[in-house]
């Protein structure tokens, strides 16, 4: 016996496909329209092809700011993982004290990005700043308007700071989903903490830190509030991300055609890189699944 389909189900979801396609869909063939032509005003446009997207890949700039672009997210990455991976075994259980220490992780990442950078350009100054007083009162000639490794180092504690706790969070909330069973085991077994966290904690973290991480790096590699408001993309192009290449570009510059074919290049390799991360991941995963069974 045949069944009667119903599709009317699909009208549930019809409000958010019209917003998707307002938000999401609408622009971004905007912008692939504007990658391939030469806009000069609203009636006067020339078919470009490929040259603009061309023309970004070899500029020089742009690929500095994308080398950049990397060596920031990869190391915040190798800085906040484990770092909240270590908070989140420290944080408290339960009790009132649990409670107390959520809140106090939590409150970094209820500051807007601009403030983020409104604030550490504060710390940082050598005249009224805790963070630049100190090092200079130690002898270091700290300045992040003169010193790229200066500058540079500031960004990352400051997006350590600002973004660590979300990866602490995520590994709280994996830590107190591991059934009390596996505990009970390992403590029969007189397992030490180590293989505790090797073989029971961190295999049952691996899903909310492919979350954390992907989170993480696609942020990291848009970056551009904290940056922009502490050091200006300076000293020089030292802290110049490609984000802030593209604002220039398409805000400053009013290069439609190049900022669009740079806009969805950047793009690209976002979703590029958390494909091949999330595909690896998996396979891992699978991998080590097999050889256990």
């Amino acid at each position: 016996m045949n069944k009667i389909r119903n599709n009317r189900a699909w009208l549930l979801i019809l409000p958010m496909l019209l917003l998707v396609a307002f938000s999401a869909i609408i622009p971004l063939m905007t912008v692939v329209n504007y990658s391939v032509q030469d806009v000069f005003d609203a009636h006067t446009r020339f078919f470009t092809g490929t040259e603009w997207f061309e023309a970004t890949l070899n500029d020089r700039d742009l690929q500095a700011a994308l080398l950049r672009q990397f060596a920031f997210s990869f190391t915040v990455l190798a800085i906040e993982v484990p770092l909240g991976i270590g908070i989140a075994l420290l944080m408290p259980k339960r009790g009132w004290q649990a409670s107390a220490v959520l809140v106090l992780v939590t409150l970094p990442l209820l500051i807007p990005w601009n403030v983020v950078g409104s604030i550490w350009q504060i710390f940082t100054r050598g005249d009224i700043g805790l963070m630049g007083v100190g090092l200079r009162g130690m002898g270091y000639g700290y300045s992040i308007t003169s010193s790229a490794v200066d500058a540079w180092a500031t960004i990352v504690l400051m997006d350590v700071w600002h973004w660590t706790p979300l990866i602490a969070l995520l590994c709280y909330s994996g830590l107190r989903a591991i059934p009390e069973a596996y505990y009970q085991a390992a403590r029969i077994d007189r397992a030490s903490k180590w293989s505790v966290f090797r073989y029971i904690q961190l295999p049952k973290l691996t899903n909310v830190l492919v979350i954390g991480i992907l989170l993480r790096f696609m942020h990291s590699f848009m970056i551009y509030a904290e940056p922009f408001v502490l050091t200006g993309g300076g000293p020089g192009s030292s802290t110049t991300f490609l984000s802030q290449s593209l604002t220039t570009m398409a805000i400053a510059q009013q290069d439609l055609g190049p900022s669009a074919a740079f806009s969805l290049i950047y793009f690209l390799i976002i979703l590029l890189v958390c494909w091949v991360f999330y595909t690896a991941i998996m396979n891992m995963q699978k991998e080590k699944y097999h050889g256990e069974s």
